[in-house]
């Protein structure tokens, strides 16, 4: 990891955060306290920014140099909010296509997902703040520049943007070996979402719960599941079918 991605000490990382500095997560030292460590996680929890207590030596991997028991790691992009997006894309007469990735943490996957969502017009790529890939040099490389030019939201949690876009009228689909109903059956030309889970856990109870409906993509071979991008790009393209036989 390059210098320039990430900012160490107490005052240096306060003032990113003040600057308004993309902040993907800090880390802190496990043992570290004082008056100016408590200004710093209370400035970490106004701005909503993921905060891990580790050993200091996870801290000194990064580098050699004072870190203070502090290092933050800045963002290669700046993140949307989801709610300037929808309202945008409704006022412009379009039906948003946005897909979420809940516990994605492979950044070639990652890259790989955004890349087919670029090509095939996807609005908006959602990953929650905790738990998740963030977008730094090697995830824009493998995303062949993709993520430089489309919209990523990092929102609180996965369910809440699920919550919000149903609230906004957008069905949202998550993809699922559990699911008894086949990728192709679903309509999916109005607005829709779709969530990509983990390759090891999937999409989570939770949110398969509050989903609007789940899909699967048949397999007729002995390994239990595709690889994560390899499936988003299907579904992706399902949907980018349909809605241009919807436009003939």
């Amino acid at each position: 990891m390059k210098e320039n991605e990430f900012v160490f000490g107490i005052r240096a990382v306060m003032e990113a955060i003040q600057a308004d500095k993309e902040i993907d997560k800090i880390l802190i030292r496990r043992d570290l306290q004082g008056e100016l460590a408590k200004e710093l996680l209370q400035l970490a929890k106004e701005k909503r920014i993921q905060v891990q207590r580790v050993p200091n030596e996870r801290l000194d991997r990064y580098t050699r140099k004072n870190h203070q028991g502090v290092v933050a790691f800045v963002s290669a992009i700046a993140y949307q909010r989801l709610e300037d997006i929808i309202p945008f894309l409704y006022e412009e007469g379009r039906d948003p296509f946005v897909v979420l990735l809940d516990g994605v943490t492979d950044v070639r996957n990652f890259g790989a997902i955004a890349r087919t969502c670029e090509c095939a017009g996807v609005d908006a790529i959602i990953i929650p703040s905790h738990g998740s890939v963030s977008v730094h040099a090697d995830a824009i490389k493998t995303s062949a520049g993709a993520l430089h030019v489309l919209p990523v939201c990092k929102e609180n949690s996965i369910s809440g943007a699920i919550r919000y876009l149903q609230q906004s009228g957008v069905k949202v689909y998550a993809a699922t070996e559990k699911a008894t109903e086949d990728y192709t059956s679903v309509r999916y030309e109005g607005p829709t979402a779709i969530v990509m889970g983990a390759e090891d856990k999937g999409v989570s109870y939770e949110n398969l719960r509050i989903c609007d409906g789940m899909v699967k993509i048949p397999q007729y071979g002995t390994i239990a599941s595709l690889n994560v991008s390899v499936a988003a790009g299907i579904l992706i393209y399902e949907v980018v079918r349909q809605r241009r036989q919807s436009e003939k």
